[in-house]
């Protein structure tokens, strides 16, 4: 993988997260929709992974999330008894997740910064978790080199991000984002040129001595009609982003051809 063309990396509409107002946890927003739509297939499969399959401790054990917005997916973590500090380049969504946590009663430390050049020591962390982000950032490949660098030996990298297919392009970018019939997420959230297919990110892993354990899929819980059909509902007033997150979520599935999640493990 190489770094995005500045051209590519200039449609995404990464100024979204530093808008005024809370943008992640209210309602009315549709980053509402990662707390109820996404985060229950991903949560699930990484409580699946940590303790179930490697039979982690997460006591006194350092986890990073990178990209980590308002805090929906730092909180998760917390509350899995991880010690957890979040970093982000938007000092709004920052202030919004401290806050957030603070009224949650939980200890995160959050710190602004990017992927690209995290301000930590070498071996700083046990685990390392980038969800929902790598598909973002621009260098790709450099903030996976400095996952690996702040990760310890034997640490565990989680993650997840969107591949780059025929599918992803008709659901992620021109239902989710283009066609207004359906859209319900922000002009230019994604751009389908920046998504990941899964070798490219494995082959990636692997130069960085992460060696990728698994991916995994997730799939919208309906069929595409009725997919189509709560959408259109949506875009029409029918339901609120509060509504729509009870009917439509994702679902841990072996179809990657959207998004997939993974892990890989630091070489000693």
């Amino acid at each position: 993988m190489k770094k995005i063309a500045q051209e590519v990396y200039d449609r995404i509409d990464n100024d979204l997260y530093h808008e005024e107002g809370d943008i992640w946890w209210q309602s009315d927003s549709p980053l509402y929709l990662i707390q109820f739509s996404i985060n229950p297939a991903r949560v699930g499969y990484l409580e699946k992974i940590l303790f179930d399959t490697l039979n982690v401790n997460p006591q006194g054990k350092a986890a990073l999330e990178i990209g980590c917005g308002g805090g929906i997916l730092s909180e998760e973590i917390a509350r899995m008894g991880f010690d957890v500090t979040g970093i982000d380049p938007s000092e709004q969504s920052l202030q919004i997740a401290t806050s957030h946590a603070k009224a949650s009663s939980l200890q995160i430390q959050y710190e602004k910064g990017t992927g690209e050049a995290l301000p930590y020591r070498d071996r700083s962390f046990d685990f390392v978790f980038c969800c929902d982000t790598l598909e973002h950032v621009r260098d790709v490949p450099k903030v996976i080199s400095e996952i690996s660098r702040v990760l310890k030996p034997e640490g565990i990298f989680c993650y997840d991000t969107f591949n780059r297919t025929f599918m992803s392009k008709l659901v992620a970018i021109n239902i989710s984002q283009v066609w207004k019939r359906w859209a319900f997420a922000p002009p230019n959230l994604h751009v389908w040129e920046m998504f990941i297919k899964p070798d490219e990110l494995t082959s990636l892993l692997r130069q960085n001595r992460l060696e990728c354990q698994e991916h995994r899929g997730m799939v919208p819980n309906v069929s595409l009609l009725v997919f189509l059909r709560y959408l259109r509902k949506r875009a029409k007033g029918e339901l609120t982003y509060k509504k729509l997150a009870e009917k439509l979520f994702l679902v841990e599935s072996s179809n990657m051809s959207i998004m997939y999640m993974g892990y890989a493990i630091k070489c000693q």
